[in-house]
Parts: structure tokens; C-alpha cells; sequence
């Protein structure tokens, strides 16, 4: 049996997390997709919601039901911001982009560009945010 080193950048579980039959434990992931999966967990939890971190988490529910405008895109762009810069040290982000989707009414779609600062490796996220009630579910990465 093949032994991986540790990864320096993180090793977690996947999202959502994955069973394997074989092994009898949970699917990890490491480095970049590490990354682009906390990210993903970080955009999806609401603040409040994880009982021994109740700080964890970005303010985007919030948002739903609001109307489309400028004020709501920098809202959005302020709350993924300010939970990256405190909950993923891993990354440095260059821009945080909120367009509407024209494929789906009261879809928007938040696109994070970051930098891997042990790697300098440049890399994107793009989060969909379903504004209305019953849209289509959001899917992991």
C-alpha cells in the first residue's frame, strides 16, 4: 500500500461528504480542491448556524427575496469578501464578481477569484445564489 505525504495547503473532508464502501471511511480531498470545496461550504453557511462557530459562516441568505440592484451586488460582494479574508487564510482573493444569470430568473452568479498563497496559483469559484423560493437547488463544486 502507497503512503501520500501530507498535503502542506490541507486535506478535508469532500463536499457533500462521500463514503467509501471499500475503505469503510469518508472521501478526502486536498489542496487546491480542498480549497475550492471549504470555499463552497463557507458561501453555503449561514452565520449562526455551526453551534460551536456561530461567527462561521457569509450573511447571503440574507439577501434573498431582494430586489436586483446595485446595492444588493455590493452587499453580496462585501459579505464574501469579508467571510474569505476570515475564514480561508489559504487563498488571497483578487475580485469578487456578482452578475445576474440571464438562463434563470432570480439567479445570481457570484464569481470569486483568489490566489493559492503557498502556490501563488491563480484560480476561480463561481457560486450560484437563487434570490427566489423555490429555484433550483444549489449543487456542490
Amino acid at each position: 500500500m502507497e503512503t501520500k505525504a501530507p498535503s502542506f495547503l490541507g486535506t478535508g473532508w469532500s463536499f457533500p461528504p462521500t463514503f467509501s464502501r471499500r475503505s469503510g471511511g469518508v472521501l478526502m480531498v486536498s489542496d487546491d480542491q480542498d480549497i475550492r470545496e471549504s470555499l463552497w461550504v463557507l458561501l453555503s453557511t449561514s452565520l449562526g448556524e455551526r453551534v460551536m462557530l456561530p461567527n462561521y459562516g457569509c450573511e447571503l441568505r440574507q439577501m434573498v427575496f431582494r430586489s436586483i440592484n446595485t446595492t444588493l451586488t455590493r452587499q453580496i460582494q462585501d459579505y464574501v469578501q469579508q467571510a474569505i479574508l476570515y475564514w480561508e487564510p489559504r487563498i488571497a482573493v483578487d475580485a469578487v464578481t456578482v452578475q445576474r444569470d440571464a438562463t434563470a430568473d432570480g439567479l445570481l452568479t457570484i464569481t470569486v477569484s483568489y490566489i493559492v498563497t503557498q502556490t501563488n496559483t491563480r484560480s476561480n469559484l463561481v457560486y450560484p445564489f437563487y434570490l427566489q423560493e423555490g429555484s433550483i437547488p444549489v449543487q456542490g463544486p
